[in-house]
């Protein structure tokens, strides 16, 4: 059995990289794909070479990629899976849209549909200062044609597994498809609780708009009696830089064993991004860190609150300081209700073991499905062939007039 493996692109390692990881820990024989391969940190890969589209060849690619968004569809549709027997996706953008026949499996790992196509192209184009003008236009004809293209792809895919409960709401709305649930994988095995927390706050994600550092670094620098600790880097930096209080301390990036460290030893990790999932949540909790989150997303389903008993962080309704300072009090007042073992415990429900067991069940029962289906005996009631039917090949193509 051959399989493909397709993932969107590899540029930095994140959630998508690490999922893409356990896929190919499902499959270690299968044949990688990537619109653009950049990736300078290979471990994910398992050691794979990875076949890449004619983006990885245009100008500047490496730094200015998403400026080929409108040549994705078409580069996707360029790569010639028509060998394997079994193609599995890891989509968050263009992957899922790769070409494939009748007798193959076409697995989908959807992260989310494309995001600043769908629902959030209002809030992505704001951020982007192109809510007006003829940058405007243009960028909007753009994301009309990738919404078109997307949801028609999504009818070359057979089976969807989604990250969340949440995602899968999102897919149902726009590819009117069902999916399955299978929870990205947490290496909450190499994540080591700790019991004993030190004064301060953390919060660590890439700085970009939707992740919303600067409303906790500008909630943090109203209240100088709370500490916060900032990992990560981006395009935001400096505006977070100008925002910050004496008693907040910026980082910038660090590798894993810091960002481990602080995980352990934070008292509480903070988190106000709009997620499909939230990944840094989980690894909080692994290290026995509860979480104050904002309540909207994959993160309602990864992080209990009261009045579960047993509790492992706490949310607020609205990205804004007022909302971010009234829930810490209300932790703050609660702590003893949040206790190690129970955050520790909860992490374990997302473990790379059981995304492997439940990706790998859901691809076979895939492969079964499809094998019935082509080992099914003829319907009697079908109209007999006609005779002298042409032959598709003889049919006058565009291809053939070229």
């Amino acid at each position: 059995m051959k399989v493909a493996i397709v993932h969107d692109w590899l540029v930095v390692e994140g959630g998508a990289e690490r999922v893409l990881a356990q896929m190919i820990d499902c499959f270690p024989q299968a044949d990688v794909f990537s619109l653009v391969d950049f990736l300078e940190d290979r471990s994910c890969l398992r050691g794979r070479p990875v076949q890449t589209s004619f983006i990885q060849k245009m100008p500047r690619a490496k730094s200015k990629y998403r400026g080929y968004l409108p040549l994705f569809p078409l580069a996707i549709e360029q790569f010639d899976l028509s060998g394997y027997d079994v193609i599995v996706s890891s989509s968050y953008a263009v992957a899922k849209g790769v070409l494939n026949g009748p007798d193959q499996l076409h697995v989908s790992y959807v992260h989310s549909p494309v995001r600043y196509a769908w629902d959030l192209q209002h809030q992505y184009l704001n951020e982007a200062g192109l809510s007006r003008g003829v940058k405007s236009a243009l960028a909007r004809m753009i994301l009309h044609y990738i919404r078109n293209w997307d949801a028609r792809s999504a009818n070359g895919v057979d089976l969807i597994a989604a990250n969340s409960r949440f995602v899968s709401r999102r897919i149902r709305k726009v590819y009117r498809r069902d999916s399955t649930v299978i929870y990205p994988p947490v290496d909450v095995d190499h994540l080591k609780l700790r019991h004993t927390k030190e004064d301060f706050y953390l919060t660590a994600s890439r700085m970009v708009p939707y992740k919303r550092v600067d409303m906790i670094v500008e909630a943090f620098s109203r209240t100088p009696e709370r500490k916060l600790v900032v990992i990560g880097d981006g395009p935001e930096m400096a505006k977070i830089r100008a925002l910050a209080g004496p008693n907040i301390t910026l980082l910038g990036y660090q590798p894993f064993d810091v960002l481990h460290d602080h995980l352990q030893r934070a008292k509480g990790f903070v988190f106000a991004a709009e997620e499909d999932f939230g990944i840094s949540p989980v690894e909080a909790q692994a290290c026995g860190t509860p979480v104050i989150a904002y309540g909207k997303g994959g993160i309602r389903e990864s992080v209990r609150v009261a009045p579960d008993p047993f509790p492992t962080g706490v949310f607020f309704d609205k990205q804004t300081p007022e909302a971010l300072l009234q829930t810490l009090a209300r932790f703050e007042a609660t702590r003893g209700s949040f206790q190690p073992e129970a955050c520790h415990a909860n992490a374990q429900r997302f473990g790379a073991e059981r995304f492997r067991a439940a990706f790998s069940r859901f691809v076979e029962d895939g492969l079964v499905q499809l094998q019935t289906e082509l080992a099914a005996p003829l319907d009697d009631g079908a109209p007999e062939p006609m005779l002298n039917a042409p032959d598709r090949h003889d049919e006058p193509t565009l291809l053939h007039s070229l």
